[in-house]
């Protein structure tokens, strides 16, 4: 018996010993050749769900297709350069078999002067004619940013995409549920949320129970632009719905994973400053529509002095919730640069970090369905939604709606 262990034992250290001169070796390579370390890093490189995404391969912007909105306006400008091209060609190319010289008796040195300059002229209007050469398809901004809204989804929801049916400054109002305990939850949103107020809803036996679309008249009577519902069951926030007034649509979120700001290990108090807003990698034309409504319910300049910042990330098909307060500052001689998405350092910040400290609260959002109308009542009642989530759609896990 002992003898077995002391045979195990030493087959052990041997194949660490050999896996310890291997790494020495290969780092001994690396630094000879900086390259071969750039190689293994980016073979080694681990795959995520996010880096397995799949989009749908058609050329639809509904909000029931998963494409990339970025990839899909892209494809549809070169297009139409291609098509613009070809169709240049073809129009210059009868003008250029037509160029024959009909005097025959002509001097040929005249007549070669001639073409010269018949074809230089030609050469010119083909070429202030011609398209610029580098594609503009490149230079699209960031897969969150609204202007890569297609003009089909702008259509179908007039309202929401345009500042002029909207109020200069976003006004919310916020309530909960009958007989909901939630106050400190509604009161930690009106925090969240500039120009925003808490209202009870009564559940008083005398009381007239107001509905919400009566809730949501009463509030275009008074200015709002946005009506937040937060849904409880067992004392714990599990929905919120927001009602975009101007455009009468409702949407539909389920709470999760709800951690007020006071359990934050090292957390800090917020202040009234308006915040600003980061929107992160909503692609899909579903994702642009739900970026647009949560852009809706917060001012468009914030107050940079107050150095706080609300970001809402979506990553398979979960909408994560975080607020921060920053300060910029130098780099410690212990850390690294800023780097991009790609990995690389990000130029003119190499001596400069930024710190952050996280306010609160945590939780996570999910879209659950997006109504024509103010409830299902207020909706058409044969095809009341735009979206509905249905069980199957997570089937396949390298697809998402967001």
């Amino acid at each position: 018996m002992g003898s077995h262990r002391n045979r195990t034992l030493a087959q052990k250290t041997t194949r660490a010993k050999e896996k310890r001169e291997r790494r020495f070796n290969m780092k001994r390579e690396e630094r000879k050749d900086p390259s071969l370390r750039t190689a293994r890093l980016a073979k080694n490189k681990p795959l995520t769900l996010d880096d397995k995404r799949v989009y749908d391969d058609v050329d639809n912007d509904d909000l029931s297709s998963s494409v990339d909105l970025q990839a899909l306006r892209r494809r549809r400008m070169q297009q139409a350069e291609e098509a613009e091209q070809q169709a240049l060609e073809e129009a210059t190319r009868p003008a250029k078999d037509g160029d024959t010289d009909d005097d025959d008796d002509a001097d040929s040195m005249l007549d070669f002067e001639d073409d010269e300059d018949q074809d230089g002229s030609d050469e010119d209007s083909v070429a202030r004619a011609r398209p610029r050469q580098n594609s503009a398809a490149p230079s699209i901004a960031s897969t969150s940013n609204i202007e890569l809204t297609p003009e089909s989804l702008i259509a179908k929801f007039p309202s929401l995409f345009s500042d002029n049916s909207r109020p200069k400054e976003p006004k919310v109002l916020i309530t909960t549920g009958l007989n909901s305990t939630l106050h400190n939850v509604a009161h930690i949103f009106e925090g969240i949320i500039p120009n925003s107020k808490y209202v009870r809803r009564s559940a008083h036996k005398y009381a007239h129970k107001y509905s919400v679309r009566e809730i949501s008249k009463f509030a275009e009577n008074r200015g709002y632009s946005s009506l937040l519902v937060i849904r409880e069951d067992n004392k714990r926030p599990t929905g919120l719905d927001i009602i975009d007034i101007p455009s009468k649509i409702a949407f539909h979120f389920t709470i999760s994973s709800w951690v007020e700001g006071k359990k934050l290990p090292g957390h800090g108090n917020p202040t009234n400053h308006y915040p600003e807003l980061l929107l992160n990698n909503f692609t899909t034309p579903l994702g642009l529509v739900t970026a647009k409504l949560l852009q809706t319910l917060f001012p468009a300049t914030p107050e940079l002095a107050g150095r706080q910042c609300v970001m809402f990330h979506t990553s398979r098909d979960y909408i994560f919730f975080r607020r921060h307060r920053y300060i910029i500052r130098e780099k410690r001689a212990t850390e690294k640069s800023v780097v991009g998405a790609d990995g690389k350092e990000m130029r003119g910040v190499e001596n400069v970090r930024a710190g952050l400290q996280e306010l609160g609260p945590r939780f996570t959002l999910k879209l659950r369905r997006i109504d024509k109308g103010i409830g299902r009542a207020g909706s058409d009642p044969e095809d009341p939604t735009h979206w509905q989530w249905a069980a199957k759609m997570e089937k396949n896990r390298k697809r998402f709606n967001l």
